[in-house]
């Protein structure tokens, strides 16, 4: 058998053990891990967390959001990986704690009295002189001087004279301690509070997300946690009148309930406004009921100001409707729909019957949101020189916040949000405003938001208040601009006012181009157009017109549609038994912005748009319901944080020796300073020392 050569060493298991450890409880593998912590803290603050996986798809892509799912970084601060690294970084600090504990607890009870008198003579700050005591009444002078100053002294006698040993400032040390320790304790009261319990119950207890709906009440077991979890932070809404005691765990692939020891009822939701609109108070009036001992504990909950039970903090998080009940009237926009209205509850939704009031096809109106005050900044919406054609609000309603310019906060009343979903499953998502918006344009607006997904923003069809104020006066228009015959008596009207009638080979000429504009405008296709609205007449003219003459051409097709439909409009005033339009201002107005919101009508994508014509609200709370035994463990670890780094950076460590050797008249004394931090305050405190206990400069 081979002898091993002279120079090797065998990798035995305890030598990788120890190599294993001293990585583990090294710097640079803490560093790294904090590196790593850091990194995944800004994944977490610039990615939205906890939101449903179509959310990443919309906004990021197929690609994108299946690798974030993947790697859980819709739940980063949850993620096993993350919890790992934490894992890590615990054991990490606490072995190099365990590591150089025992040798920072040593040198603080050491004086090192047993420093050699010659290697004082290699200290940065040192010095020499004589004094007139004899070396041992020198040692208890220096002595009792220092310890009057705060050092910790130790005198030791030698066959050669006496050492005076002292130190000062051993809470540098302890703050290394603190330090290190307060990572450990921050750590272990984030992994205490966050879903490591909650996934050992779903590991080790048979617990699973629950994917589908229905009531609370009908979720099994095996859904639920149980009001002894000793950790759980989650969400619970609450509408007035109501109470409840089960709470909301989101989770990557479902959720969990949380069963509470208690129930909470809502008395009142309360919301106060400063003078601009803007909320300045959410609180909620609550009734705490008790399970165990039937207790009702009344109490309130606002912003940052919690209230508590049973060890289980509530939070005012956000409000929400609770179920209110709304009218809606449906407002043709194709001109063949009927008007009606349909009744029901925020969060259900109605079946619109195929021939319901002229409606082709089966849909379905989901009712998603009501909200009642909509305070925007209209500044920029009111700006002289706005484009009139714009139905896109959001940089009206949003680009002037926090921009320079003029600021004009207003409530613009309540809105009604709902979806409109076809045979195919297919939704598209609606915002109306229930009142006409002033928006600089010279008449009032009803606003018709429109969006294909969620990810998009909302873009508006505006139509212009009639002069009672109502929507009437633009669906009566839009019918009849849909009815041949009436199409017809405008043009005769509009021709003969026109005219001279001694001229009535003009007049009829008249008539034929204002029937063709006004059909082509229409969308009937015996004009021989393509589409309707202006971007029908616009094709018509770029299709025979030559280039050079088409801006005048357009100019007079669009003053002869304006005539035309100006007709339009009294005549259905006539049948409404309203008098005719004058020629103000404000007639002018409405004419030019109904001939927009006409031709843009033709673009909206459903049949009818409904406007909220009746609510009784109802508010919810959402409540975030927190049992948090860490949290006492983490303020623990940052009040020794806050101390160690104190204590570190702003405490310096010193030794301080002086050696005294008898000489003729007395002693020679030779001193020497260390310090853990060499500063110009260093320099000044040797200088300082010296004199005073040297007496020499």
């Amino acid at each position: 058998m081979s002898a091993i050569p002279q120079g090797l060493r065998l990798a035995t298991p305890s030598h990788r053990l120890r190599k294993a450890v001293e990585l583990l409880s090294s710097m640079r593998f803490a560093i790294s891990l904090l590196t790593v912590i850091c990194i995944a803290s800004v994944i977490g603050t610039v990615l939205r967390q906890q939101e449903p996986a179509a959310n990443y798809v919309n906004q990021f892509g197929p690609f994108w959001a299946q690798l974030f799912l993947a790697l859980k970084l819709n739940a980063v601060y949850s993620a096993w990986w993350f919890l790992l690294i934490l894992a890590f970084l615990v054991v990490s600090t606490s072995l190099c704690i365990a590591r150089n504990a025992p040798k920072i607890v040593a040198d603080l009870r050491s004086t090192k009295e047993n420093l050699r008198e010659q290697s004082l003579q290699a200290f940065r700050h040192r010095a020499q002189a004589d004094v007139a005591d004899a070396p041992e009444a020198a040692a208890h002078r220096i002595g009792q001087a220092l310890s009057r100053g705060g050092w910790k002294v130790k005198l030791q006698q030698r066959s050669g004279g006496w050492m005076v040993a002292a130190r000062a400032g051993v809470a540098n040390k302890i703050g290394y301690l603190a330090a290190h320790s307060a990572i450990v304790l921050v750590c272990l009261g984030g992994l205490s509070d966050g879903d490591l319990i909650v996934r050992a119950q779903m590991l080790l207890g048979g617990k699973t997300p629950y994917t589908g709906g229905g009531m609370i009440a009908d979720v099994k077991p095996e859904h639920r946690l149980s009001a002894s979890n000793p950790t759980f932070r989650g969400n619970l809404l609450v509408a007035e009148g109501t109470q409840s005691g089960t709470a909301i765990l989101n989770q990557s692939d479902g959720i969990l309930l949380q069963e509470l020891p208690f129930t909470i009822e809502l008395k009142k939701f309360i919301v106060e406004y400063y003078s601009t609109g803007m909320p300045k108070l959410f609180a909620s009036d609550i009734v705490i009921h008790d399970r165990e001992t039937g207790e009702a504990v009344p109490a309130r909950v606002e912003v940052n100001h919690p209230a508590r039970w049973r060890g289980i903090e509530i939070y005012q998080s956000s409000f929400d409707d609770g179920g209110s009940s709304v009218t809606l009237a449906a407002v043709p926009l194709n001109g063949e729909t009927r008007p009606f209205e349909v009744r029901g509850v925020i969060g259900a939704s109605s079946q619109l019957a195929k021939g319901a009031g002229g409606v082709a096809d089966k849909l379905t109106l989901e009712y998603t949101g009501l909200r009642v005050i909509n305070v925007e900044n209209m500044g920029e919406a009111s700006r002289s020189g706005a484009d009139p054609r714009k139905v896109d609000l959001m940089p009206h309603l949003g680009a002037a916040n926090g921009a320079a310019g003029k600021k004009e906060l207003r409530n613009i009343g309540p809105s009604i949000s709902y979806k409109l979903r076809d045979a195919a499953g297919q939704a598209r998502e609606f915002n109306n405003y229930m009142l006409p918006v002033e928006m600089g344009d010279g008449v009032p607006v009803f606003l018709l938001g429109m969006r294909e997904s969620p990810s998009d923003p909302f873009r508006y069809l505006r139509i212009p208040a009639d002069d009672q104020g109502a929507i009437d006066g633009f669906v009566r228009l839009k019918a009849a601009l849909a009815d041949p015959a009436l199409r017809t008596e405008a043009v005769r009207r509009y021709a003969a006012r026109a005219t001279d009638p001694a001229k009535p080979a003009v007049a009829e000429q008249l008539a034929a181009s204002a029937g063709q504009a006004l059909a082509l405008f229409a969308g009937d296709p015996a004009a021989g157009g393509k589409g309707a609205g202006l971007s029908a007449v616009s094709d018509y003219l770029e299709a025979r017109v030559p280039e050079a003459e088409r801006n005048r051409a357009g100019e007079v097709v669009v003053r002869i549609l304006g005539g035309a439909l100006f007709e339009l409009a009294q005549i259905t005033r006539e049948h409404a038994g309203l008098k005719p339009l004058d020629a103000s201002e404000r007639s002018q107005a409405f004419m030019a912005q109904a001939i927009v919101a006409l031709s843009d009508a033709f673009l909206y994508p459903a049949p009818m748009a409904f406007q909220l014509k009746d609510f009784q609200q109802v508010q919810a709370s959402v409540f975030q319901v927190t049992r948090s035994p860490g949290k006492t463990i983490v303020y623990l670890g940052c009040a020794f944080l806050i101390l160690g780094v104190f204590a570190m950076l702003y405490v310096r460590e010193r030794r301080l020796w002086v050696w005294l050797a008898p000489s003729e008249g007395g002693s020679h004394a030779t001193m020497a300073l260390s310090s853990n931090r060499e500063t110009m305050d260093v320099d000044r405190e040797f200088e300082r020392l010296r004199h005073q206990l040297l007496g020499s400069r």
